[in-house]
């Protein structure tokens, strides 16, 4: 199973997105989405879930999940858009994965046999940081994930 995440993309959907995410089976964005027309745009491509983030104040967005636990391809992963806001042990709860946005920063860490995954941000260029997304690619006795940068 082929999974696509992005966070932060803050009112803009590049075209680039649509074009890294297709052939997805399902799309997560972990929050600051800026814009419900995306979340739209992205489930055209496959079923989303989503999160707010700090910018997802007022209208639909505001109205997303701050948190949310999903099981795809028999993985588990848990969303939040800020790690700092974590608020389980990972490991205690069965958790595989763990998805978070905020920082801009895209990385990928294994800590106590959990995947911390931040796809880094789609939206504006923030500083000098990169404009990147995840593919995840679950396969049953294992989750890869892969970070995808862009130009521009």
């Amino acid at each position: 199973m082929l999974v696509g995440v992005l966070s932060d993309t803050h009112g803009l959907l590049r075209p680039q997105v649509l074009e890294a995410l297709a052939g997805v089976e399902h799309i997560l964005h972990a929050g600051d989405v800026g814009d419900i027309r995306i979340l739209d745009k992205l489930r055209e491509i496959a079923p989303v879930t989503a999160i707010r983030g700090n910018v997802d104040t007022v209208g639909p967005c505001a109205e997303l999940p701050a948190t949310e636990a999903i099981e795809l391809g028999g993985h588990f992963f848990y969303m939040v858009h800020s790690i700092e806001d974590l608020d389980l042990n990972p490991r205690a709860a069965k958790i595989q994965v763990v998805i978070s946005g905020h920082s801009h920063k895209p990385s990928i860490t294994q800590r106590d046999g959990v995947l911390y995954l931040n796809p880094g941000s789609m939206g504006p260029r923030r500083f000098s940081l990169p404009i990147s997304l995840a593919l995840l690619h679950l396969k049953p006795e294992s989750v890869r994930a892969e970070i995808v940068e862009f130009e521009g």
